[in-house]
């Protein structure tokens, strides 16, 4: 393909793109398409297909408009591509307020995302003549990293929501052991602790008081923030005060010793990542300043044999 011909392909997408976008939002506003369909608008007066108010929607009935159909979408991409409990267990820890068929859905919005920068990307290199055989490979790229940029976003949400809360639960225990000590009860001492904190495990503990007070009991409370936090050294304290709560232990005494085995947790946790990062630090001196040293050492050496001096 000649670079006239290129360029004219290249005008002819932007223009299609731009007539095709043109022509979807003019569809999207006319009437039958904007308009909700039948089954959405008789849906909440259906008891036995919605909830017994009748004010939610069911979210497997055929639409037509754009948000039923991306809704579609995201649930039928998240079966295809399938772990979702992997997703489920990081969004939880990273106290992202969507499910997995949502994530997979932004995940795609990425994605397609990128597709459409890639694509750009590539019109702009025909139109300047630098396009190159290998241009066709940007557009599918682009949208793989993009993908990739939003699971790694989660991943690190979750990681740095688990790291902050591993840091806060030593205090947490040794705060309620020490409301316990003053005699309140073990309710009263984590309504307490969730009015006064402001961290990540007090707003969990906060979760717990709401629960109990619509009903749930404080065993059932703690085990949900357990699963759903799914860190061993929290799941490991909410036994054990799960445990003392069922056979009437001193509940303060367990406490301490739980603050005492997360402190010493936090510590060797402390020595495994200054132990990475020494050897972190290596890299730049092995890779920079020793071979720098070792030419600045070498170098008049063989400069003073190349004039013949010595």
């Amino acid at each position: 393909m000649t670079a006239l011909g290129a360029t004219d392909v290249a005008l002819a997408v932007v223009l299609g793109a731009s007539f095709g976008l043109g022509v979807c939002l003019l569809v999207s506003l006319a009437p039958r398409w904007g308009a909700p369909s039948l089954a959405r608008r008789i849906a909440p007066y259906i008891r036995d297909v919605t909830d017994p108010r009748g004010t939610s929607l069911p979210t497997n009935l055929p639409g037509t408009t754009f948000a039923e159909m991306w809704g579609a979408l995201q649930s039928r991409l998240g079966r295809m591509m399938g772990g979702s409990a992997a997703i489920e267990r990081r969004l939880q820890q990273a106290g992202w307020a969507m499910d997995a068929a949502t994530f997979r859905g932004r995940q795609l919005a990425w994605a397609v995302g990128g597709l459409a920068a890639g694509g750009v990307l590539v019109v702009v290199l025909v139109l300047t003549g630098r396009a190159t055989g290998a241009s066709v490979l940007v557009p599918p790229t682009a949208a793989a990293i993009a993908a990739v940029l939003c699971d790694a976003g989660l991943s690190r949400a979750a990681r740095g929501r688990v790291t902050r809360i591993q840091e806060e639960l030593p205090t947490v225990l040794e705060f309620l052991a020490l409301c316990l000590s003053a005699g309140e009860g073990i309710l009263d001492s984590l309504r307490r602790v969730s009015t006064v904190g402001a961290g990540e495990f007090t707003g969990e503990l906060r979760g717990v008081v709401l629960a109990v007070g619509t009903g749930s009991s404080l065993p059932e409370a703690l085990g949900r923030v357990s699963r759903r936090l799914d860190i061993p050294a929290v799941s490991r304290s909410i036994d054990q005060l799960v445990a003392a709560i069922d056979r009437g232990a001193p509940l303060a005494q367990v406490l301490h010793s739980q603050a005492l085995d997360a402190r010493e947790e936090a510590k060797r946790g402390l020595i495994e990542r200054a132990g990475r990062k020494e050897i972190y630090m290596l890299v730049p001196l092995v890779f920079l300043i020793l071979p720098l040293s070792v030419l600045f050492a070498v170098f008049p050496g063989i400069f003073m044999l190349r004039l013949g001096i010595g």
